[in-house]
């Protein structure tokens, strides 16, 4: 119970420093520190004393340390920044103590963030969002998870399907129910005031039309829509819209869920969070990001090019205001040039226009009930979504597996997405993981080799990030993790 496989605790550190466009939070009240003894709202108030015996074992070794972490990130909400080893440092004073009562658990938090307070009682949203992260991580370390996490490397995608499904069940945020509404938002957290502006304005037409919003639950181009789409709701009178956050341990313990989500969970690893959002969703809308929301949009690619996916339906938009200066156009013409024309089928790109965007999704999910209907699949999660076992195993970065990526056009194109965003992945962990910036450092920068025309393509998107200040976070200079060449 008490172990934890050593990825998913080393995801605890991967972060680096950030600033991003966002509203400017009330400062807290002046203290820095709050001690308090905090209570369950919902199903953890019920638990039978096997369970609190089961909870009360997060409070020791390695699991102990990813709670520990994972609940200051969550406690941490007004914060500005997403530098994970800078908050630990900030309040590594800070602890969490699971207390066994008869009735249930309490937590008990000493030297925890001021600012999850007011006037002393922690405020709803957070205390949610604590014991969200607690059942989670509960959940994954149990005996009933852990046959297939601990043979995720050799799982077959039917198991890994439904383990991700059993996450998501247990963390009650599927809903059977319920008419296809969910738009998952990607994009990126240090995005400009203008880009963060525009998707509050396309989360604001969403939530007027009824529609609810999945983000990976951080600051920027993840807040953006569900900030917007609270208004449109109120306007609609809607007092039950859903704003879902779907994190994972290295992130989560370096950017706070933002203050509107209102429901959390939390998946094991980058590659079942992928799988999650795909499979909760009735549609995506894109904004303008860095190499993260572009691993995101392959992972995408790579699954709907995939011919087993030929009658799934996912309408799939890319969006940005005017000031983003052809943003996507830039993606669009790196997306042709790796994958070739087809890949403009499974998306369109909208500049400037929210409202068309949320017509778009509207008359989108639409079909996608339609779609569900005809094939018998359920609204609440796309059971017949085919995704690669190659897109779910998960990829272990290292100087080796970057150099041996295949990135050749002579390839299929589903396959040559897969090593693409697997190419992306290894720039995120070079860029900001604390094992990926260890290896840098020892080793020098990740080499890839591929064709002439792709590594050009590479080459000149990854210069326009740097460029508009989407590699580095932070005003700091960006010094490449990685070096591009063509294959002789």
């Amino acid at each position: 119970m008490n172990e934890v496989p050593e990825k998913y605790a080393a995801a605890l550190k991967g972060a680096a420093a950030s600033q991003h466009a966002t509203d400017k939070d009330l400062p807290c009240d002046g203290r820095t520190h709050q001690d308090a003894e905090v209570g369950p709202r919902g199903t953890m108030e019920l638990l039978s004393q096997l369970e609190v015996q089961r909870l009360r074992q997060v409070g020791h070794g390695d699991l102990h340390e990813l709670f520990r972490r994972c609940a200051l990130a969550v406690l941490n909400c007004d914060d500005v920044t997403d530098n994970a080893e800078e908050v630990f440092e900030r309040y590594a004073n800070f602890d969490v103590e699971i207390l066994q009562q008869t009735r249930g658990i309490k937590l008990k938090l000493s030297n925890a963030p001021a600012c999850a307070f007011v006037d002393g009682v922690i405020m709803n949203g957070v205390r949610d969002n604590l014991f969200a992260v607690l059942r989670d991580i509960v959940f994954v370390s149990s005996e009933f998870y852990a046959a297939l996490r601990d043979g995720s490397e050799s799982a077959e995608p039917g198991e890994i399907k439904n383990l991700v499904f059993n996450v998501l069940r247990n963390a009650g945020v599927l809903q059977p129910r319920a008419f296809p509404s969910l738009v998952v938002c990607w994009g990126g957290h240090s995005i400009s005031r203008e880009e963060y502006d525009y998707s509050k304005t396309v989360g604001y037409q969403l939530g007027l039309r009824g529609m609810d919003i999945c983000t990976g639950c951080g600051p920027g181009a993840m807040k953006g829509p569900m900030k917007g789409a609270t208004i449109g709701h109120a306007k609609q009178r809607i007092a039950n819209g859903r704003y879902l956050g779907v994190t994972e341990p290295g992130i989560i313990a370096a950017e706070s869920p933002n203050p509107i989500v209102n429901q959390l969970v939390v998946l094991p690893d980058i590659e079942k969070r992928l799988e999650a959002f795909v499979r909760l969703g009735h549609g995506i809308i894109v904004f303008p990001g860095g190499v993260g929301t572009l691993e995101e949009i392959l992972f995408l690619l790579g699954t709907l090019m995939d011919p087993a996916n030929k009658d799934v339906f996912l309408p799939v938009i890319f969006t940005e205001p005017a000031t983003s200066n052809g943003y996507f156009r830039r993606i669009d013409t790196f997306l042709v040039n790796a994958l070739g024309e087809q890949v403009r089928d499974y998306y369109q790109i909208v500049e400037n226009d929210a409202r068309q965007v949320a017509q778009l999704m509207k008359s989108g999910i639409k079909k996608v009930a339609a779609n569900r209907r005809k094939t018998s699949d359920a609204y609440f999660y796309d059971w017949l979504l085919h995704i690669p076992k190659e897109m779910k195993r998960p990829f272990e970065v290292s100087h080796q597996s970057m150099a041996a990526l295949e990135l050749n056009p002579q390839l299929p194109a589903g396959e040559l997405a897969i090593n693409l965003r697997r190419a992306f992945s290894g720039i995120v962990a070079g860029n900001v993981k604390e094992n990926g910036l260890k290896m840098i450092r020892q080793h020098g920068p990740f080499e890839l080799t591929g064709s002439k025309d792709i590594m050009a393509a590479m080459d000149t998107l990854l210069k326009e990030f740097v460029a508009a200040g989407r590699m580095k976070l932070a005003g700091k200079k960006y010094d490449p993790c990685y070096t591009i060449r063509a294959a002789d």
